[in-house]
């Protein structure tokens, strides 16, 4: 036989997009269009449909950045149409390729009741499914312009990402609106020939199924009249049932295709922006829910599910209805699809008691499944988490993003840092948007790695980020590919059921212990240091708003602030978003967040100043009264305690002029050494007789490097970084303040200025170092370095309830990978009998290298604080004005020194 495989596979790719696609809509007559644009922000619904509007055309300009246009489509069904399926095509000016990303639309009735969202690959509003003709066709499309950001040349700085800073041109053509005739035959010949070609093209060239299937495709073209492709396709399809009905092979992988639509809750557009994509998605996956019988779908973030009840109860009430009936399936468990490295240990554990308590109320459901596919790591802390909120499984899928090593599972045992197991699952298809295509399947079969001990991988399927989720087209698929020979078995199914069955055929899965530790989107622990800053301290605030409220209200009858501390819990922890506090969302999203935080601080202070007044009483017994936080005592308070203090004060430290230039501050337990550079050169445990600092060199050493990685720059900080750096040690002043008990030091660079503070505390055993920078600088990447003259194999990082161990080694390719990671409060390193923390009240990325000394043999291990960057898309003014921070070197620290020092400076 001769070989005419690569025309025949030209041939079916031109038919089916010159021919027979275009066949689908064989007759369309034009819809009249109005068109109201909203001023300022959205309106309600019923103001936006009784605003009226102005007639416009195809091919008319609309929609400035961010703003909503109201549009009114009317019309009649030809009645010659009578008895045929009729759908009105919407096309707000679309690009197919890029769902998610651009313009979409809410369809609604003229009672405001919602149909359906409009997107990318989503035009559609079914009219009739036989149409009588004659029919009145009148809809309403709540549109919104949102501009496309993540364009097809990606990481361009834009001014679109605020609408503070954007402008006011039209950023779409407004294109097909018509009532059109819907064949279904030729739409079903569309889905088979897709399924196929996207089967046969994966199979090997040698595959005998691969050319019988380019057989049966041949004789299929040849029975299409390409002049009355309607009036043929039935018989196309009729030579297709054959090699569409043999049965898949008996060790066919399984995967359970799970209706999904990730949604970030702010990111590429605000907040309340995802309010209406959410309504937009929900409303399409209700209706497609009634349409089709097999359709399960999924959807997490209690968070998204409150704000729907909120601003769209009308599609609330379809919500609760499809979850009732229990295919629109609530998962996750958490009040959103959170950051897992940085929230702290309560947030994190509260973002289960919040997202798990509205499931409960709101459908009585126990979510059992933690589903995070798109967070940029995950900490070690999470298995305990996840089980003591009652889940017994996790998703997640954002681990084949690293870009060094590939995780050696897909289906495992997560061992967590208290020994807590979690049965986990990580879908070798690769995507959290899959579309059920020939090449996604068999890449999903091909790089699953557990093949022989389990059979079974999960598809997350549907278009993200208001992209419409899943279509009517995947579920095509999904019929055709649930047993057909040559690919994996799909079916629509519920997580629970494909956890459930993975689990009970590979229990003995492997184990992996500590982190998932993602090898890209590194440089999220710092961009928008404003936005990290605002976490931790809302978090500690609220930590000391229960504490006191709670106290005051046991011993004063204080009346506790339950629905005050409920609602900003729920605010800080939507604030955990992954692509907020992350710092990798548009401007806009981090305006609003600086102003949030603001905000949330001074109602939390207020709490807290109420309950101490009531603690404190009126003042008669005399003397100040302290109030003590920590969970430790302080400075002679026991831990979590008010009490009346004493006047009695620890010996004051001496501060001398140092030999050499420079100053010498000391006092019982440390002596430190700021040389005239301002560096601090050495600080000498007095009690163990040894220094801190390496041989020659100087902490507190702000470290410049050009920061400029390969791509997603508010994500990325790449290795090659390091390769170029800049020590800031050239001082304009240093000298003494605060009454001659601080050193404080003033640089410039670039076009930046930074003071510094150095101070060290009466009877404390730490030196605190306070740090303002206003930051002007751009593409650059600054950080605080600490050289140590310690041996340390491993650094201990704080996480959530604990420590987490890391090597500061470069042994493996995955040791080598970890150069910046996450900490909390504190890191710390020690060798036998000694060792040092360097603690911190707002950041989170650090990094620690070490190197022998060729003169003494000594080894040098250097741990540097991640300040600040400025990258410049999605935010082009990142970080830009100034930051404060602060931060201590804590000699001679135990873990539990480290634990009190960090607890102290945030406090």
């Amino acid at each position: 036989m001769h070989n005419d495989r690569t025309i025949t596979e030209a041939r079916l790719k031109r038919v089916l997009d010159e021919r027979i696609r275009p066949a689908v809509y064989p007759e369309s007559v034009p819809l009249s269009v109005t068109v109201w644009n909203a001023p300022g922000e959205p309106v309600p619904v019923a103001e936006g449909i009784a605003a009226g509007g102005v007639p416009v055309e195809a091919g008319a300009a609309w929609g400035p950045p961010w703003g909503t246009s109201w549009f009114t489509v009317a019309g009649s069904v030809p009645r010659h149409w009578a008895g045929r399926t009729v759908e009105a095509l919407l096309d707000l000016g679309f690009d197919e390729n890029m769902p998610g990303f651009q313009c979409e639309g809410l369809v609604y009735r003229p009672d405001g009741s919602p149909v359906k969202g409009l997107n990318p690959r989503n035009q559609w509003v079914r009219i009739a499914d036989r149409a009588a003709g004659g029919e009145e066709v009148l809809l309403h499309v709540e549109a919104s312009s949102n501009p496309v950001i993540l364009d097809y040349h990606p990481f361009v700085p834009t001014e679109l990402g605020d609408r503070e800073t954007a402008d006011a041109e039209p950023r779409y053509r407004l294109a097909r609106m018509d009532l059109a005739v819907f064949d279904g035959t030729v739409w079903e010949l569309v889905q088979d020939l897709e399924v196929l070609e996207g089967l046969m093209t994966e199979l090997p060239v040698e595959s005998p199924r691969r050319w019988e299937l380019l057989r049966a495709v041949e004789r299929a073209l040849d029975a299409v009249d390409l002049q009355d492709v309607g009036g043929t396709a039935a018989a196309a399809r009729e030579r297709l049932a054959a090699v569409l009905s043999s049965p898949a092979h008996a060790s066919a992988h399984r995967i359970s295709a799970v209706g999904h639509a990730h949604i970030d809750s702010a990111w590429l557009w605000p907040l309340r922006e995802t309010v209406r994509k959410v309504a937009r998605t929900t409303s399409n996956m209700t209706a497609l829910l009634e349409d089709e019988p097999e359709f399960v779908y999924a959807m997490s973030q209690a968070q998204q599910f409150a704000w729907i009840k909120e601003h769209r109860p009308e599609v609330y009430a379809r919500v609760k209805k499809a979850v009732a009936d229990g295919r629109f399936v609530p998962v996750g468990g958490m009040w959103v699809e959170s950051d897992t490295n940085m929230p702290g240990s309560e947030a994190l554990a509260r973002q289960f008691v919040h997202g798990k308590r509205f499931f409960l109320e709101e459908f009585g459901i126990e979510t059992e499944e933690v589903w995070l596919p798109d967070s940029f790591g995950y900490s070690a802390a999470l298995p305990q988490l996840v089980r003591l909120a009652g889940a017994k499984w996790f998703l997640t899928q954002k681990i084949s993003w690293s870009q060094a090593n590939k995780f050696p599972h897909h289906t495992f045992w997560w061992e967590g840092l208290d020994g807590t197991r979690v049965f986990t699952h990580f879908p070798p298809i690769d995507t959290y948007n899959a579309q059920l295509s020939g090449r996604e399947l068999a890449h999903a079969v091909r790089n699953f790695q557990e093949k022989g001990g389990a059979t079974r991988s999960l598809a997350p399927t549907g278009w993200g980020d208001g992209g419409g989720g899943t279509t009517r087209e995947m579920l095509a698929r999904a019929k055709r590919l649930a047993d057909l020979e040559g690919s994996a078995r799909v079916v629509f199914e519920k997580p629970s059921a494909f956890f459930e069955k993975a689990h009970a055929e590979y229990g003995d899965a492997p184990v992996w212990v500590g982190e998932l530790y993602l090898e890209l989107h590194r440089a999220t622990l710092t961009s928008q240091a404003r936005t990290k800053q605002g976490n931790r301290r809302s978090e500690h605030l609220l930590y000391e708003a229960e504490l006191w409220a709670a106290t005051a209200a046991v011993r004063t009858g204080f009346p506790y602030p339950y629905e005050a501390l409920d609602r900003i819990w729920k605010t800080v922890l939507l604030h955990q978003f992954h692509d907020i506090l992350p710092g990798t969302s548009i401007a806009w999203v981090h305006r609003e967040a600086a102003a949030t935080y603001a905000a949330v601080a001074a109602e939390l202070e207020q709490i807290v100043a109420g309950a101490a007044a009531a603690l404190a009483g009126d003042g008669a017994g005399g003397g100040t009264v302290v109030f003590n936080a920590a969970p430790h005592g302080r400075g002679g308070v026991p831990a979590q305690a008010a009490v009346r203090a004493g006047s009695s004060a620890p010996a004051p430290t001496e501060v001398r002029q140092r030999e050499g230039g420079g100053f010498v501050l000391e006092n019982t337990w440390l002596r430190a050494e700021v040389d005239p550079r301002g560096l601090v050169v050495s600080v000498y445990d007095r009690e163990a007789e040894r220094e801190t600092i390496a041989p020659g060199a100087a902490a507190n050493l702000l470290q410049l490097h050009q920061d400029f990685p390969n791509m997603w720059d508010a994500w990325d900080v790449d290795h090659f970084y390091r390769n170029t750096v800049t020590d800031l040690t050239d001082a304009e002043s240093v000298g003494l303040a605060d009454g001659g008990t601080t050193v404080r030091v003033v640089r410039a660079f670039g076009s930046s200025r930074v003071e510094q503070r150095i101070a060290l505390p009466a009877d404390a055993r730490r030196l605190d170092l306070e740090t303002e920078v206003d930051w002007h600088e751009t593409e650059k990447f600054l950080k605080a370095a600490f050289p140590l003259d310690v041996h340390a194999d491993r650094t201990a990082a704080e996480t959530q309830f604990g420590h987490l161990y890391r090597p500061t080694h470069t042994n493996t390719s995955w040791d080598a990978a970890k150069f910046e990671a996450c900490a909390h409060r504190f890191v710390h390193l020690e060798e036998p009998g000694w060792g040092v923390a360097v603690v911190n009240d707002a950041t989170y990325g650090y990094d620690v290298t070490r190197t022998v000394r060729p003169e003494d043999t000594g080894t040098t291990t250097t741990v540097r604080l991640s300040l600040l960057r400025a990258p410049r898309f999605p935010d082009p003014r990142t970080d830009q004005g100034v930051h404060r921070f602060r931060y201590a070197l804590v000699p001679n620290a135990s873990i539990g020194d480290a634990v009190r020092e960090g607890h102290r400076i945030n406090l």
